[in-house]
């Protein structure tokens, strides 16, 4: 097995994955709060976990990836009301969306997606453990933590304590301590219309103690790789690290990984609280899955990306490419001389999941095959393109002409470029030579007409 790096948020350097149980890796990745559809920005980290997660097993690891969905926040009470439909009913309608747009992307699923209200059991069992060792306290019916009983707190997101604002305005000031403390359980309020019992009351948990309650139900403490957006870092993360430490004396993550954040054509990231967003679903209906995955991975995971036209032409290129070359390809082995290239994709790949680099090296063994012509095996660019979720790719155009191909393709650029003039204009000239393209979940599929 290759050696292993990534990039530790708390640390700032690339550390080697050691897995504490050997042969077998554990990834907790946080996942969304259900309170309306999710957009493209919340899909990057499920590519990125998920496309580790099969990287990680490529090189022979058992791998557990856990994504919960947060069921239980403020901002699915503000919601509800404003839809005026119960809290509950909009969690599991918006997690049922999450769960089919998530789908189209044809990943699989994680191995678990706990949600917040299925682990209430195991959240006041780790907040009674926290008061009981003095690093919480009960306070008219609210619990909260004691941040400066932790010595270390701020060293995940490289912050002085003085410099911190823990985002909750001034909900509970009058019953804090330190301002610097954060809710752990939240009494039940006039306007909330669920509630969990508890010995301080019947009430919800704050949402960093779900967090650190579901990923020690699922994968135990000093798990192997906690991730999500580097806009949790502070103070989710933070406060899950500190929780967890306080309530058992040990780390609850061995390696933090962040990516960076999708901006849509400018320089804020997107956000729905910002209201710059795309849904997934209405950016798979435009570009296509295959072109969505080559998007993702163009970009290094830990860099921001940039979702615009120009850059989603590119990433249908690149799929056409693949394509194209498939269809020079024979079903096979690979020649044994072009394997240093399939060897540089994937040491890429072990060098921080280094995405945009393994392509690189992926497109160099194209243009070597490419060039020796008709009889080159398959063999390395499919085993690459598992990896990646794009093996469909050396399948999907082999009953068309390459012609028909490129016209699909050409189509596939023009929607992702909103030129949708083009591309109803190429779509007549298909079904001029008698093909239909139905736009599928993996991108345009061709289907021969009558």
């Amino acid at each position: 097995m290759r050696r292993i790096v990534i990039q530790d948020t708390r640390t700032g350097r690339p550390l080697p994955l050691e897995p504490r149980d050997p042969g077998r890796v554990g990834i907790y990745a946080c996942g969304p709060t259900v309170y309306s559809r999710v957009h493209v920005g919340n899909a990057r980290p499920f590519v990125v976990f998920s496309l580790l997660k099969r990287f990680l097993e490529h090189e022979g690891l058992d791998v557990t990836l856990v994504a919960n969905v947060t069921d239980i926040n403020d901002k699915i009470y503000v919601a509800a009301r404003e839809a005026g439909v119960p809290s509950g009913q909009l969690a599991e309608e918006m997690t049922a969306h999450y769960r089919a747009d998530t789908d189209r992307l044809e990943l699989g699923r994680p191995d678990a997606e706990p949600l917040a209200s299925e682990t209430m059991g195991g959240i006041v069992s780790l907040i009674e453990d926290l008061v009981a060792r003095g690093h919480a306290y009960e306070a008219g019916g609210d619990v909260y933590f004691r941040v400066r009983s932790v010595d270390d707190y701020g060293s995940l997101s490289h912050r002085s304590v003085a410099d911190m604002d823990q985002g909750e305005d001034v909900e509970g000031a009058d019953r804090k301590e330190d301002p610097l403390d954060f809710a752990l359980w939240k009494a039940q309020k006039p306007d909330e219309d669920t509630s969990w019992p508890s010995p301080w009351g019947r009430g919800r948990p704050g949402w960093h103690i779900e967090c650190s309650a579901m990923a020690e139900a699922l994968l135990g403490v000093e798990l192997d790789i906690h991730g999500g957006g580097i806009d949790l870092v502070f103070p989710h993360h933070e406060n899950e690290a500190a929780q967890t430490l306080a309530a058992r004396g040990r780390p609850l993550a061995r390696v933090w990984m962040h990516n960076g954040m999708l901006q849509l054509g400018g320089d804020e990231k997107m956000s729905k609280s910002l209201g710059n967003i795309l849904g997934l679903a209405e950016a798979l209906d435009a570009v296509g899955r295959d072109a969505l995955l080559m998007f993702f991975c163009g970009g290094h995971y830990r860099q921001p990306i940039v979702y615009r036209p120009d850059v989603l032409e590119d990433a249908t290129a690149r799929v056409a490419r693949v394509r194209e070359a498939a269809r020079r390809l024979e079903a096979g082995e690979s020649p044994e001389d072009m394997a240093p290239l399939r060897d540089q994709f994937f040491d890429a790949l072990a060098d921080d999941f280094n995405t945009p680099r393994a392509l690189a090296a992926m497109f160099e063994w194209i243009r070597e095959a490419n060039r020796r012509g008709e009889g080159v095996g398959d063999g390395h660019l499919r085993e690459m393109l598992g990896v990646l979720g794009l093996d469909n790719l050396l399948e999907a155009a082999a009953s068309a002409p390459a012609e028909v191909v490129e016209l699909a393709d050409r189509r596939a650029a023009a929607r992702a470029a909103k030129d949708w003039a083009e591309a109803d204009r190429l779509r007549d000239e298909l079904a001029s030579r008698g093909w239909s393209v139905r736009d599928g979940p993996s991108g345009p599929e061709l289907v021969r007409a009558g």
